[in-house]
C-alpha cells in the first residue's frame, strides 16, 4: 500500500524575496512531502491597498525556482480553507506574527474541520519586504 503524501501549503506576495521567505519555505518543506506555494497576484495585492515592486510573473518564477517549492500557483483570493480543501493539504504554514490573532483563530477552526493544521513558524527578525521598501525609499 502506497504511503499517503503529506501536502503543505503556504502563500504570500514574495515581493523583494528575502531570507525570511527562504526560511519559511525551507521549514515548511521539512514537514511535508509536497510543498505548494500560492503567490499573490498583483490585483489582490492592490486590493489590499499595497503595491508589489516586482510584477507577479517574475515573483512566481522566483518562487518556482526555489528548491524547497514543488508547485507555485497564483493566489487569486484570500480563502485559505478553499485552497487547502482543494489540495487536500495536511498543513498550512504561516509566520508566527499571525499567531493568536482573531482572524487566524477562525482559520484554525475552519481548517481543522477539513483536516488541515496551521503551523506557525518564527518570523525572521529584522527583515521584511516592507522594511526593505522603507530603506530603499530613504536612500533614493
Amino acid at each position: 500500500m502506497k504511503k499517503k503524501q503529506i501536502i503543505g501549503y503556504t502563500a504570500g506576495v514574495y515581493d523583494l524575496f528575502h531570507i525570511g521567505h527562504l526560511n519559511l519555505l525551507r521549514n515548511a518543506k521539512s514537514m511535508c512531502d509536497k510543498l505548494v506555494v500560492g503567490v499573490t497576484v498583483d490585483e489582490l495585492v492592490n486590493y489590499k491597498n499595497k503595491n508589489a515592486i516586482i510584477p507577479f510573473e517574475e515573483r512566481i518564477e522566483i518562487v518556482r525556482s526555489i528548491k524547497y517549492v514543488d508547485v507555485a500557483l497564483p493566489q487569486q483570493d484570500m480563502d485559505k480553507v478553499k485552497i487547502c480543501k482543494k489540495l487536500k493539504a495536511r498543513y498550512l504554514f504561516v509566520g508566527d506574527d499571525w499567531y493568536e490573532t482573531d482572524k487566524w483563530k477562525e482559520y484554525e477552526e475552519e481548517l481543522a474541520k477539513i483536516g488541515t493544521e496551521v503551523i506557525y513558524f518564527p518570523y525572521t527578525k529584522n527583515i521584511s519586504s516592507s522594511k526593505i521598501k522603507d530603506i530603499l525609499s530613504q536612500t533614493l
